[in-house]
């Protein structure tokens, strides 16, 4: 055995002993005749140690060069930039790969970037070498070599679909079908170069999770084209994190489709009897309680929105905030909602409230999902209506000091969704009114199917009781004076 076999057999490494003994004559040939083959070898070797990491999660920004084998698993598109002080553009291609340990992003650059974007395709292995660095979506490399080994294997599977557990920052190329759980509007926002951006936004789940999806530009339409509980197939998304969560992205290249299939959610929420200050969670139950839609004039003058509601599980039940556009979701009396990201704060009456702001989304789902915290959730609302069912018709009775309510109800300032059809009765006419009781408290709120009517009055009337109000009307709501509840 000669000396180059001698050290080549007591290196570790996925290198062919015909690539390492090449090398081996090139470094001679390099040095001019400075070094013999033994030295030549050894200095290879020396190389191939300091450099050659067992793994792709070894990789660490601050290592001057690496070297690993990985196979290829998405390949971006070629990018093109202006160089200061030049006048070729440069180029650029991202291609994702990976080994048995992880993931990694690796840049090629110029013409290398060409011929790769011509030549390789996903689930090729690649000998690469570069320079890690910190890039936008964690740890990239910038690669100074690169060439297929097509003899070498890596044990990783390609994925023609991926499920919401199986994403990790940086990927590309990612299909995901999922149900629709949320949707936001399209908003819009200016760019650094002046030109105006849209972006919107809809959230999925699938039996492992859900993720929230960012819409871009032309893309942001797509969010307007879907519903909760529809079934889509996001196609070419790419990850990304924002504020330590991972979002899938959707740009030019991606698209959402809808799909004619099945896919089931089970949320994993925390019982509110759980609940603790200062947590965000997940909760879910049935709705017993609903407010109108207030607005409000923020510090900046500009004007805000926000909607309660009193959500109940097997466990017990909390009032929650709906802020912005939240505030404008469609949420009834005894439906079953999933409230995600929401913050438990201090209420109002010292009690734990929970506000869903813009990371929250709000799903209001068909029914409770199997294994979902369900049990009586939406039995507040049902009972409420049984003990009005109960109770039947009751003569008008006096309720003279309703009147003496009516101060401290002003006072409370609270507004209700039927604001402009209470403003078609005059001041201080009389009016009678019936339907169904949709906010218990002061003021109470009625709806007959098509107006909602505020009514300042100390009858203790709960959810769901249908009742007919007699009384003056004074700034839009009904001071009433009679009060009965309807036989049904």
């Amino acid at each position: 055995m000669g000396a180059i076999e001698d050290v080549y057999e007591d290196l570790e490494t996925d290198v062919s002993f015909e690539k390492f003994e090449a090398a081996v004559e090139d470094k001679v040939e390099q040095m001019g005749g400075l070094a013999d083959e033994e030295t030549a070898a050894m200095l290879i070797a020396h190389e191939l140690r300091d450099e050659e990491v067992e793994g792709v999660a070894d990789i660490e920004p601050g290592m001057e060069d690496v070297k690993f084998l990985a196979k290829v698993m998405s390949i971006g598109e070629l990018r093109t930039f202006e160089r200061d002080g030049e006048d070729e553009d440069g180029r650029v291609l991202n291609v994702e790969v990976a080994d048995e340990t992880g993931r990694i992003r690796i840049s090629l650059w110029d013409n290398v970037a060409v011929d790769a974007l011509e030549s390789l395709e996903a689930g090729d292995v690649l000998r690469i070498a570069g320079r890690p660095k910190e890039g936008y979506n964690g740890v990239e490399v910038s690669v100074d070599k690169v060439e297929p080994d097509p003899d070498a294997e890596v044990d990783v599977q390609m994925q023609d679909s991926y499920r919401v557990e199986d994403l990790s920052l940086g990927l590309s190329d990612v299909n995901l079908k999922g149900r629709v759980l949320s949707t936001d509007s399209v908003r819009t926002f200016d760019r650094d170069d002046g030109s105006e951006g849209r972006v919107a936004n809809l959230t999925l789940g699938d039996p492992t999770g859900r993720i929230r999806v960012t819409l871009w530009d032309e893309k942001a339409d797509l969010a307007d084209e879907y519903e909760p509980d529809d079934t889509v197939e996001v196609v070419d998304g790419y990850v990304r994190e924002r504020d330590g969560s991972l979002e899938l992205h959707v740009g030019n290249r991606g698209a959402v489709e809808e799909l004619d299939e099945d896919i089931e959610y089970v949320p994993e929420t925390t019982d509110i009897a759980e609940l603790e200050l200062g947590e965000t969670v997940d909760i879910a139950g049935g709705v017993i309680e609903t407010d109108p839609k207030r607005t409000f004039d923020r510090d900046d003058g500009s004007e805000g929105q926000v909607r309660n509601i009193r959500v109940k599980d097997d466990t017990g039940d909390i009032r929650v905030a709906m802020w912005g556009e939240k505030a404008d979701t469609d949420v009834d009396l005894a439906d079953y909602v999933v409230l995600t990201d929401v913050e438990i704060k201090d209420g109002w009456q010292e009690d734990l409230e929970a506000s869903a702001g813009w990371r929250s989304t709000i799903s209001v789902m068909d029914e409770a999902p199997d294994g979902a915290n369900a049990g009586n959730a939406a039995g507040g609302a049902d009972e409420a209506q049984a003990e009005s069912q109960s109770q039947g018709l009751g003569a008008f009775e006096d309720a003279g000091d309703a009147e003496g309510s009516s101060d401290s109800s002003a006072a409370n300032g609270a507004s209700s969704s039927g604001g402009s059809s209470e403003s078609n009765a005059d001041d201080g006419e009389i009016e009678e009114f019936t339907g169904t009781v949709v906010q218990a408290g002061d003021p109470v709120v009625l709806d007959d199917g098509t107006e909602t009517r505020s009514v300042e009055t100390n009858e203790s009337l709960k959810l769901g009781q249908e009742v007919t109000v007699r009384g003056a009307v004074r700034d839009g709501r009904i001071e009433a004076t009679e009060v009965a509840l309807e036989n049904r």
